[in-house]
C-alpha cells in the first residue's frame, strides 16, 4: 500500500444494496463517485437460500451472476484506472465467480488482479455438532459464517484490484477497505468502529440517500443516488452523494439507515463492536452529513452462522371482498376452507387473513374493496398444491356474497428454512487466495469481549402527555419517522424524532406496553426496547413476529418492511403544543 494514501480519507462508494439492485449503478458510480474503492453488497438471509437452489440446478452456480453483467461493460474503463472493487457477490461459490471475472478480463484483453476471500462455508465443520439446531423438519444445506474485513484488507495490500468474497458481514466490505488504506492495527477500536458504521450506512445503497424513507414526499426519488462515504484515519465519516443526482442525504435519512435492522446499543461485527449511543450526526452541508464520535470496543468471541435448508411447501390465493361485513365474510370463508380441508392430509398450517378495512363512505367499487389472503403450508406438495387450490375454487359459489378470485390457482412452491447460530470465531477458516494462487491465513481476533444488552424496562409511561393536558388526535407519523426490517424471525423498528421537543414526548410516551397496544399481533411476544438519545431514537426488536423468517413466514410482509409505516399511520393523542409546531 502507498503511504500517501493515509494522508487523506479513503473515499468508498456503494453500487449494490442487494442481489437484483440497479444494473447500471456500477457504471454510474465508477464514472461519478471519484471513489478509491467501490463496494457491492449482494447477500441477505433470503439470498443464500436462492443461491443454494441455483447451485442445486447447476453445480457451477451459486454466486450473484448479476455482478458479471454489471462489470462487463465497464471492465476496460475500470482496469485503466487505479480504483478497487470489493464485493460479496461470491455467495456460495466465491472462487467460481473470481474465475469468471478473470476469464472475462483475459478475453477482453484487460487482465486485473483478482483475489478471493473464503472460509465462510462451515457446513462440514459444524455438521453433527451441537452448533446445528436439531429438528426433524430442518436439515441445513448451507452454513455460512459472517467473516470480518481483515481478509479484504490483506487482499488489497497484496495488490488485488477486485476482491470477491463469500459471506463476509455486510459492513466488512468497508471495514476491510478502510483498514487497508489507513494501515490500522487490529485493536484500533474507535477508527474501526467508525468504518463499521460507515459500512452499515452504505451497505443498503440508496436506503441512506432517501430510498424507503418515511419523508419521501420531500425527496426526489428519480435517479436516486448511491452513497459515498469518506472515512478519515480517526474513523470520522462524511456521507454524501455524487452530483447531480436524485435523493438527499440528511440527518434523518442517515438515522433511518442507522437504526435499520439493529438489535440494541451494541452493533457487532467480527472485527469490532460499535456503541450506537456514542454516534453524533451533523448536517455539515447540503446533502452532506458528518458521522463522528463513534466509540469502538473489541469484537465478541463468536460470529453468526446463517443456515439455510429446504422446508415444506406453500400455496396461497387472494380473494376479493367488497362492501360491508369484511370480518364476517372472512370468518365464513375460513370456516368453509377448514371444513373442506379437514380430511386432506399433508397440510399443517392454514391462515385466512383480511387485508385492508371497510371504507365508510366509498365512492367507487375499488374504494370498497379489500382482500382475503388464504395461505396453506405443509409437507405434501400435492396436498398444498392442487388439493388446496381446488377447495378454494369449489367455494366460489358457496361462500359469502361478492366472492371472486384475483388470479387462477397456482402450484405449491418450495419453502426455504432458516436458522442462525453463533460459533467461536476460530471455527471459520478465514483465508485469502491471491491472484497467483497463494493462500494467506487470517487469524481470528486475539482480543474479544462478551456483551450483554441492557434493554429498557417495559414500564408504563409516567404520564400520557408529557405535562400538557391539552391533547389532540393526530397520526403518529406526523411527529416521527420510522424504519423497519427483519433479522431472521425477529422484526426491528426504529422510531425517531426530528427535534428535541418531540423527542422529550416520544421518549416518555412510546413504551413497550404502548407499542403492544398499537401492534396487537405482538401482544404475547417478547419486545426489547433501547433508547438512543444521541439520535433521538428508540429501537424495538419484536422477537418472533416473523415466525420462521422471510423465506418461510406466513406473514404477508415477511420482512417487516412496512411495519414502521403501519405505526406511523396509527392515530394517537399528542400535546397540542407539539402538533402546532410541526415542521415535517
Amino acid at each position: 500500500m502507498r503511504k500517501e494514501f493515509s494522508m487523506r480519507p479513503i473515499r468508498i462508494a456503494n453500487f449494490s444494496g442487494f442481489f437484483g439492485d440497479r444494473s447500471s449503478a456500477l457504471a454510474q458510480m465508477l464514472r461519478t463517485a471519484g471513489a478509491d474503492v467501490l463496494t457491492g453488497d449482494y447477500l441477505a438471509e433470503v439470498t443464500m437460500s436462492v443461491l443454494a437452489k441455483q447451485r442445486d440446478r447447476n453445480p457451477g452456480a451459486g454466486y450473484a451472476a448479476s455482478f458479471l453483467a454489471q462489470l462487463r461493460p465497464v471492465l476496460a474503463e475500470f482496469a485503466a484506472g487505479d480504483g478497487r472493487i470489493v464485493v460479496n457477490a461470491g455467495g456460495l461459490q466465491p472462487q467460481s465467480l473470481a474465475a469468471a471475472v478473470r476469464e472475462m478480463a483475459q478475453a477482453g484483453g484487460t487482465p486485473v488482479p483478482v483475489a478471493t476471500v473464503v472460509g465462510d462455508d462451515v457446513l462440514d465443520r459444524i455438521a453433527g455438532t451441537d452448533a446445528v439446531p436439531g429438528s426433524d423438519d430442518f436439515c441445513p444445506v448451507t452454513a455460512n459464517a459472517y467473516l470480518g474485513g481483515w481478509g479484504i484488507a490483506r487482499a488489497l495490500a497484496d495488490g488485488a484490484r477486485i476482491v470477491v468474497c463469500g459471506r463476509v458481514a455486510d459492513a466488512s466490505l468497508v471495514v476491510g477497505a478502510a483498514a487497508w488504506w489507513h494501515e490500522w492495527d487490529r485493536d484500533a477500536w474507535d477508527p474501526l468502529a467508525g468504518a463499521l458504521i460507515a459500512g452499515h450506512l452504505i451497505e443498503c445503497g440508496t436506503q441512506v440517500t432517501g430510498g424507503n424513507f418515511s419523508g419521501f414526499a420531500a425527496t426526489t426519488l428519480s435517479d436516486l443516488a448511491f452513497p459515498v462515504a469518506e472515512i478519515a484515519a480517526d474513523g470520522t465519516v462524511v456521507l454524501a452523494k455524487p452530483e447531480p443526482s436524485g435523493g438527499r442525504v440528511s440527518v434523518d435519512t442517515v438515522t433511518a439507515q442507522l437504526v435499520y435492522e439493529v438489535q440494541g446499543r451494541w452493533y457487532a461485527n467480527p472485527d469490532v463492536v460499535a456503541d450506537l449511543s456514542t454516534i453524533s450526526l451533523e448536517q455539515t452541508a447540503d446533502d452532506v452529513v458528518t458521522v463522528s464520535g463513534t466509540v469502538g470496543a473489541p469484537p465478541p468471541p463468536t460470529t453468526k452462522v446463517a443456515l439455510t435448508g429446504v422446508g415444506g411447501w406453500e400455496n396461497s390465493m387472494l380473494i376479493g371482498v367488497t362492501g360491508m361485513d369484511f370480518e364476517a365474510k372472512r370468518q365464513v370463508l375460513e370456516q368453509g376452507v377448514r371444513a373442506a380441508l379437514a380430511d386432506i392430509a399433508g397440510i399443517s398450517t392454514v391462515r385466512v387473513e383480511l387485508l385492508g378495512c371497510e371504507a365508510q363512505a366509498p365512492t367507487s367499487q375499488n374504494e370498497a374493496t379489500g382482500f382475503l389472503r388464504v395461505v396453506a403450508q405443509g409437507p405434501d406438495e400435492s396436498a398444498v398444491g392442487r388439493a388446496f387450490s381446488s377447495v378454494i375454487v369449489e367455494l366460489a359459489l358457496a361462500s359469502f356474497p361478492g366472492i371472486y378470485l384475483t388470479a387462477p390457482p397456482g402450484r405449491a412452491t418450495r419453502l426455504g428454512a432458516y436458522r442462525s447460530v453463533l460459533v467461536d470465531q476460530a471455527v471459520p477458516a478465514h483465508r485469502v487466495i491471491d491472484e497467483d494462487g497463494s493462500i494467506v491465513e487470517i487469524e481470528p481476533p486475539a482480543v474479544t469481549r462478551t456483551y450483554v444488552e441492557e434493554f429498557d424496562p417495559a414500564a408504563e409511561p409516567a404520564t400520557d402527555d408529557a405535562g400538557d393536558g391539552n391533547l389532540v388526535e393526530i397520526r403518529l407519523g406526523a411527529l416521527v419517522h420510522t424504519r423497519s426490517g427483519d433479522k431472521g424471525g425477529d422484526a426491528n423498528v426504529g422510531v425517531w424524532a426530528h427535534d428535541a421537543r418531540v423527542w422529550a414526548w416520544l421518549q416518555n410516551w412510546l413504551t413497550v406496553p404502548r407499542l403492544r397496544r398499537l401492534l396487537p399481533e405482538a401482544d404475547d411476544l417478547l419486545i426489547d426496547r433501547v433508547e438512543l438519545p444521541n439520535l433521538r431514537a428508540i429501537n424495538f426488536v419484536i422477537r418472533g413476529l416473523l415466525g420462521g423468517g422471510a423465506i418461510s413466514a406466513l406473514r404477508l410482509d415477511s420482512q417487516a418492511k412496512g411495519l414502521g409505516e403501519y405505526l406511523r399511520s396509527c392515530r394517537v393523542e399528542a400535546p397540542k403544543a407539539l402538533v402546532s409546531e410541526l415542521t415535517y
